[in-house]
């Protein structure tokens, strides 16, 4: 604004008005203007910044998610490599498996629901050309008249040592009955994979092919991932080795379009994704392209290519940005400064046009202003970045609460761990993560910070039990800390919790403790393994020898016996008397030990039973109820009849003693399966009508092989057995009858006449609650052949 000043006529010798400096008026303006550009280049310095900063936020963001994707598919197919592995160890070493029960193999994994784009689990079974036609007749024997081996050695055109035939393929319906018979050796790609899988023992995985199931006229591309079958006990440590052995392949047929569908999760929107088989990415090598999205208007901003290494063969995967992703891109935060910037600029302007008279003071106010503005952009740049930093890579979930409780901050490990995104957790009462029962004591601490009491929660790392939200609770450690703030600003202090899921440290100790249990378990078994087995061999020795040593006794005595005159034939008579002893003594020392011959036939055991009916009742005593029961179609069993019947006989003596006079004895028959991985004890005994005593110990004498079994129960309710003795009950001469009542072989010899026949025995007992013994015989499955008749005493031929 300018001033009128009026003057007095200036005298003649004075210099005209119009002699004053030229443009002296306008260095105001001037000024401002210049300060405005200032302005306007610092604002540019700052837009370009913070644009730079947003697109390194996009590239940052487009980089993991290229990695995320790439590890995606690799850790696909990894467990897709692990089905196939689970696979073979179903085989065990053989292809030829019943469909039934591969069928049920299938179905039990539900692979149709849990592996996308696995089109099928398959066998295919080696052979040489000769054997081509034994196989297609075993198969159209088993109900498929129209079964064949294709194209199979003639349609080939070539003449190979090595035929295939996919044998087995679930499920079998639909696309899958195609591939049924089909020679995958014929066709090079696949060859090649089943050759590299054959030779390494690894999985390998082919090339780009059609599938079978497709049909002829099928487009979509596919692969196949082979992991050989070799026979079992066959060496397989050299390629030559390898190859003898090799019995098939357990494969798995994959139509990229439905492997690819859900790799990635909720982030696959965000890349546009294309898998080309090889190094290189070329249209003949590709696997996968999705339709084009839309909105998609201009080239993508980013791309990239990452190889992977699967199966022994590289994929290249090509991943471009999509609008998606492109959408985050944040241009608010350099518009925003920009717009700032020009206002500023101009309001700076104008002061400096205005204060034109205090030229100096306003070029300092307008550079503080610009340089505060710079520094102040700079540091809440550099702020945001490293908090975001901060939270986002945390390993633990970070939640931060104000003093009410609520939530306030969310980090992307507490997303995975509660299954909260921060839009939904923040703003809701810290309670909602923690199961019901423990919610009054959270409201209790809340209230207690509010007060700025103390907490045990501030004391350390304290374990709790937190929620999902699908409702399942996770062990979690909580690390709670207070933040500072003045007690009249409501928002100003708060309390910070990093919060650790603990569940892999909580199966990893349950695992050393199982671990640590089966370890003494078997370190219990060896021991007690080994004694019986050194015990054996001991008096296994002993009873050969003393046994010897009888029969010469025996011998010498009866040829005495024949001679007239002396010796005292009364004083010989206790010789021989003494003899039989001894060699009752080396029998049961030889059953205990496994060596007494046996002469074993097919035994119907409640036959036997009701045979012996008589000499157990007399054995067992007037006082003693004895009971029988056996089902109607018990299975046969191979064993000594006689050894079983002495065996049977010395059980119900010894349940007689442990009733001291009185009681029930029960003689039960069952039969009883064994099944792969089950437990030697519970299910066995409750299958075999045999329950435990109450509060029972048990003491196997060996871990149960699966398989069928007679099971023979003898049970009493007498005094039982502590544990102590339980230990010892299976050694020899051990007893706890009075002295010259008994020798203390029973259970000895028929623990052996039991191993050597091929079973088991249990042991189950507590005081006071009874005893039983079972034993276990293996199932005769061979067909029982029908007893001579008798002859007839006394009647002539």
């Amino acid at each position: 604004m300018q001033q009128t000043t009026h003057h007095t006529p200036p005298p003649a010798s004075a210099p005209p008005p119009s002699s004053e400096r030229p443009g002296a008026g306008q260095a105001p303006l001037l000024l401002a203007l210049a300060v405005f550009v200032l302005a306007l280049a610092v604002t540019f310095v700052a837009w370009s910044g913070a644009r730079r900063e947003a697109d390194t936020q996009l590239r940052q963001a487009f980089e993991y998610r290229t990695r995320d994707m790439s590890y995606s598919i690799v850790r696909r197919l990894a467990v897709y490599e692990q089905v196939l592995r689970g696979a073979r160890g179903y085989l065990r070493g053989s292809v030829d498996v019943s469909r039934a029960g591969f069928g049920e193999y299938y179905r039990q994994l539900r692979l149709d629901q849990s592996f996308p784009g696995l089109e099928a689990l398959g066998i295919a079974s080696a052979m040489g050309p000769g054997d081509v036609a034994a196989h297609e007749a075993r198969v159209r024997a088993e109900g498929f008249p129209e079964y064949r081996v294709q194209p199979g050695v003639e349609g080939s055109g070539q003449q190979r040592p090595l035929v295939t035939a996919i044998s087995h393929i679930e499920p079998f319906s639909g696309r899958n009955l195609r591939a049924f018979g089909f020679d995958m050796y014929s066709e090079p790609v696949r060859r090649a994979a089943m050759a590299a899988a054959r030779d390494s023992g690894q999985a390998a995985l082919s090339g780009k092919v059609v599938l079978v199931q497709e049909g002829s006229a099928g487009t979509g591309s596919g692969f196949l991932m082979y992991l050989p079958v070799y026979r079992t006990g066959a060496p397989v440590w050299s390629r030559d080795q390898r190859r003898a052995a090799l019995l098939g392949w357990v494969y798995a047929p994959f139509r990229m379009v439905d492997l690819m569908r859900g790799v990635g999760g909720v982030a696959a929107s965000q890349l546009e994704v294309a898998v080309y088989d090889g190094d290189t990415a070329t249209p003949d090598a590709l696997l996968y392209r999705p339709a084009a999205q839309p909105g998609r208007t201009r080239a993508p901003r980013m791309r990239t290519a990452i190889p992977v290494l699967i199966a022994g063969r590289t994929w290249t995967v090509e991943m471009t940005s999509s609008p998606e992703l492109e959408a985050t891109y944040d241009g608010a935060g350099p518009r925003l400064i920009a717009a700032a910037g020009v206002l500023l600029g101009g309001l700076v302007s104008l002061v400096v046009w205005l204060l034109a008279g205090s030229r100096r003071r306003a070029l300092q106010l307008a550079q503080g202003m610009t340089l505060e503005l710079r520094a102040s952009h700079d540091r809440i740049a550099a702020e945001q970045r490293r908090i975001k930093v901060i939270l986002e890579n945390a390993y633990d979930g970070f939640v931060a609460l104000d003093r009410h409780g609520r939530i306030t901050d969310w980090n992307a490990q507490a997303t995975r761990i509660f299954g909260l995104t921060a839009e939904e957790a923040i703003g809701q009462a810290a309670e909602v993560l923690a199961p019901e029962e423990t919610r009054a004591t959270l409201r209790a601490a809340f209230a207690a910070f509010a007060r700025g009491a103390a907490s045990p929660l501030l004391e350390g790392p304290t374990e709790a039990e937190a929620l999902h939200r699908s409702g399942r609770r996770i062990p979690v450690e909580l690390a709670v800390a207070l933040l500072p703030g003045k007690a009249e600003d409501k928002d100003g202090a708060g309390i910070t919790v990093f919060v650790r899921d603990i569940t892999p440290r909580r199966e990893a100790e349950a695992r050393e403790q199982q671990r640590q249990a089966r370890l003494v378990e078997a370190r219990q078994a060896l021991d007690r393994a080994q004694k019986l087995e050194a015990v054996g061999k001991l008096t296994g020795g002993v009873a050969h020898d003393f046994n010897n040593i009888l029969h010469i006794i025996s011998a010498n005595v009866q040829l005495m016996l024949r001679a007239d005159g002396p010796p005292s034939r009364k004083r010989l008579h206790n010789i021989l008397d003494a003899v039989e002893r001894g060699s009752r003594l080396a029998g049961q020392l030889l059953a205990f030990a496994r060596r007494q011959p046996l002469h074993p036939s097919v035994v119907d055991a409640g036959q036997l039973l009701e045979r012996s009916d008589s000499l157990l009742q007399r054995a067992a005593g007037d006082g003693v109820v004895l009971t029988r029961s056996s089902p109607p179609d018990l299975w046969p069993t191979l064993v000594d009849p006689n050894q079983l019947e002495h065996v049977l006989l010395n059980l119900v003596i010894n349940a007689r003693d442990a009733m001291e006079g009185g009681g029930r004895i029960a003689l039960q028959l069952a039969n009883v399966t064994v099944e792969p991985g089950q437990a030697p004890g519970s299910a066995a005994i409750a299958a075999a009508a045999s329950p435990l005593p109450p509060g029972a110990a048990e003491q196997f004498d060996a871990e149960m092989a699966p398989g069928d079994y007679v099971a023979v129960a003898v049970s009493d309710n007498g005094h039982g057995m502590p544990p102590d003795v339980m230990e010892h009950a299976f050694e020899p001469f051990f007893t706890t009858k009075p002295e010259g009542k008994g020798t203390g072989l029973g259970l000895s010899m028929a623990h052996g006449f039991v191993r050597q026949s091929g079973g088991h025995i249990r042991l189950a007992s507590a005081p006071g609650a009874g005893t039983t013994v079972t034993i276990y015989l293996p199932r005769h499955v061979a067909p029982e052949v029908a007893a001579l008749p008798e002859p007839v005493v006394g009647v002539a031929p």
